[in-house]
């Protein structure tokens, strides 16, 4: 499969403040576009899968939202766990309701079996970090508020069995708010593992294949998390890099599942965040599984391929597992 990122070429564009060609492209007046994500599909009831979708608002002063997705067995008697999800795109394209991300959920909450709260945080460079990880905590604590308050969460979900799970920098998110929970915990929700799914980290030092076959790959992917982010901690970041976070041990789950691709660029990023998770000293425990012959989030554009379905397989043993614990 042909990488996401096409050849990583780098632009050197002087017409322009910040270009990603094909993905963004950003003014000198500050005006953004972007080429990608930016089609929306609306909330409604998915007759393939039985999924039904609807959109919340968080917080009108900065219209922050949310898509809540709910199976088709939702209606049987039993809470079901809850999955909080954040979507990739570097942190600067992309949303909730972009057709892939739509799409993507609805099958996740189909074969999982969960209640999906689908988090449309505000896009870099418009916002920049940690803007996106603040509206992803802030809808993570509008969720653990909404036990009586939205009639489907209130209905349908368990509070006691939550995962947060994203891909690529929606991953780096997920990973980021557990640690945030290890903190300080959010009265209402128990947070019992993360999935991160092909999640996107870096530093400032290569590692891996980005010292050989990705070298160019990586200098074209980190341009992402330098639009994104405009302060002087740049690639080593904590939030980018997190061999730079001295509190790896406080992450406040007890479970990770940490999904790699053998053909992703991000790949030894993610073997590196096992090794640091391990030596840690973190008390949880960390399961990994990689797709072999896939690329990066093959999943979104190919959701019935067999690597997506042992993927969504894997992940769905993870969730039960912990509810049979």
């Amino acid at each position: 499969m042909t990488s996401i990122f096409g050849t990583g070429e780098i632009s050197t564009s002087d017409e322009y403040r910040h270009e990603i060609p094909g993905f963004i492209r950003v003014h000198k007046d500050g005006r953004c576009e972007r080429f990608v994500g930016t089609k929306k599909t609306p909330a409604g009831s998915n007759p393939s899968t039985g999924v039904q979708s609807k959109d919340v608002i968080i917080s009108p002063e900065t219209n922050l939202s949310a898509r809540i997705f709910v199976p088709k067995t939702a209606d049987t008697g039993r809470k079901l766990p809850l999955m909080v999800y954040f979507h990739g795109g570097g942190f600067v394209i992309e949303t909730t309701v972009s057709p892939v991300y739509n799409r993507a959920v609805d099958r996740l909450t189909a074969e999982l079996n969960v209640i999906t709260v689908s988090v449309d945080y505000r896009l870099a460079p418009e916002y920049q970090a940690p803007t996106q990880h603040n509206d992803s905590w802030e809808a993570i604590n509008w969720v653990a508020s909404q036990g009586g308050h939205d009639p489907w969460l209130n209905k349908f979900a368990d509070f006691n069995e939550v995962f947060f799970a994203g891909d690529s920098a929606g991953a780096n998110i997920a990973h980021n708010m557990a640690l945030r929970v290890g903190l300080s915990p959010v009265d209402g929700i128990n947070l019992t593992g993360i999935i991160l799914l092909h999640p996107y980290f870096g530093g400032s030092d290569p590692i891996g294949s980005e010292l050989g076959e990705h070298k160019q790959l990586k200098k074209f992917t980190d341009q992402f998390w330098n639009i994104a982010n405009s302060s002087s901690s740049g690639l080593d970041d904590p939030l980018f890099n997190p061999g730079k976070e001295t509190n790896l041990a406080g992450l406040g789950c007890s479970k990770i599942l940490l999904a790699v691709a053998e053909k992703d660029s991000f790949r030894d990023r993610g073997l590196y965040y096992k090794e640091l998770m391990d030596k840690s000293g973190w008390s949880g425990k960390l399961e990994m599984i990689e797709s072999k012959g896939e690329d990066h989030a093959f999943f979104l554009f190919d959701n019935s391929c067999e690597s997506a379905c042992t993927l969504y397989t894997r992940v769905c043993t993870f969730i039960n597992d912990s509810n049979n614990n």
